[in-house]
């Protein structure tokens, strides 16, 4: 289903929440107090029956200096696959030429960035600065980036922060702050370099949420020529209004700790099952329980964006499946009429999931973004 501009309303079955609802469920809430009864920080037990119930095994947080270790050699590995993936076998009569540069932060971390660009013979027309979703990160998105070359765009991906070849403990994010500001250095970066070309965003799930804040900044909406949005994270909320006064207590005094019941019962995000091997068998992917504090940034910032989706004006496609059972496509539907956008449209795919891009039906999605890419330039 494809919209312009025209209002429009539709039923979908709401999307679950996922792993930050799992994260975040009554059962975790008990067994959290009884880890704090245990330190005794709380003098009071929550009971079930006459004995407390363990939903969740809580992990060990990770020393600074594993943590630096194990981002020293992931950026390691994602620089490796920089040279090994110069040229990406794809059925293109050019070749796509692929580097890697590292960010700097004023906070002192280092962002591994990189980029795809079209071979001579192609003219580029344009620009597109891409986020991967949670957990993940940009090298997956290398045929992706290879289609828009062979388009005329010059493709620029960025690993936030705790993610792929980045700085910080693998899959944990203090602050998605951090990342919007990353995001917004990375961007400057690339237009300075690259006068005169318009500009796209694209950001898939949790960087799809990192996107859209940063584009409520009128400075960076005002150099913006459009954004693609798939799957985005805009209506995440815990299972209980309680935990929304729990989770930023549990994200103070236990931030890096992973609850296991959080994948316990992982959602499906492809039908394709040698796209779900290739993702769950990367190392650059992170595999573990989801952290507490990473979990309470995506509700943070789930929040502010419900709040201030009006106040979204540049143009965007977003693009969701029906099926997707991580992020809510009804939240995509209020994304779509809420927005002050002009130029706004959205696609509903029926029955797919949640990772478009590597869907059964990944090119024809590719072109339906292309497409959309192309009539804006």
């Amino acid at each position: 289903m494809e919209r312009g501009n025209e209002d429009w309303s539709m039923m979908l079955t709401s999307g679950a929440s996922g792993r930050i609802s799992a994260l975040f469920s009554i059962r975790a809430f008990r067994a959290l107090l009884a880890f704090f009864n245990a330190l005794l920080l709380f003098p009071f037990r929550f009971r079930k029956g006459t004995s407390t119930s363990f939903a969740c095994t809580w992990k060990t947080p990770t020393s600074t200096s594993t943590s630096t270790s194990t981002s020293t050699s992931r950026r390691s590995l994602a620089i490796r696959r920089v040279f090994d993936d110069k040229h990406f076998a794809i059925p293109f009569p050019s070749f796509s030429f692929r580097d890697y540069r590292l960010l700097p932060t004023s906070r002192g971390h280092t962002i591994f960035t990189q980029s795809w660009t079209p071979p001579p013979n192609i003219n580029i027309s344009a620009l597109l600065l891409l986020l991967h979703g949670l957990n993940e990160h940009s090298g997956r998105y290398t045929l992706f980036a290879n289609h828009l070359n062979a388009n005329g765009f010059k493709v620029y991906g960025m690993d936030w922060i705790g993610h792929g070849g980045s700085d910080g403990l693998h899959g944990y994010v203090h602050s998605l702050d951090d990342a919007v500001s990353d995001m917004k250095l990375f961007l400057e970066k690339i237009l300075n370099e690259n006068p005169g070309l318009p500009c796209f965003c694209f950001g898939h799930s949790t960087g799809a949420a990192i996107t859209l804040k940063a584009l409520l900044d009128p400075k960076v909406e005002s150099r913006i020529a459009g954004s693609v949005l798939t799957s985005p994270a805009v209506g995440v909320a815990p299972s209980h209004p309680i935990l929304q006064v729990l989770a930023p207590i549990a994200s103070v005094l236990l931030p890096t700790y992973q609850c296991s019941s959080a994948y316990k019962k992982g959602s499906a995000v492809s039908r394709d099952p040698e796209a779900l091997i290739a993702k769950y068998s990367d190392p650059l992917v992170c595999t573990g329980p989801l952290r507490v504090r990473t979990g309470y940034e995506i509700l943070k910032i789930t929040r502010y964006l419900q709040r201030n989706l009006r106040k979204l004006r540049v143009p965007f496609l977003v693009l969701h499946g029906t099926a997707d059972s991580v992020t809510d496509p009804v939240a995509s539907q209020k994304l779509y009429v809420e927005a002050s956008s002009t130029d706004k449209t959205i696609k509903l795919y029926d029955g797919l999931l949640h990772d478009l891009l590597f869907e059964p039906e990944r090119d024809a999605i590719t072109q339906d973004i292309i497409q959309w890419l192309k009539s804006r330039v």
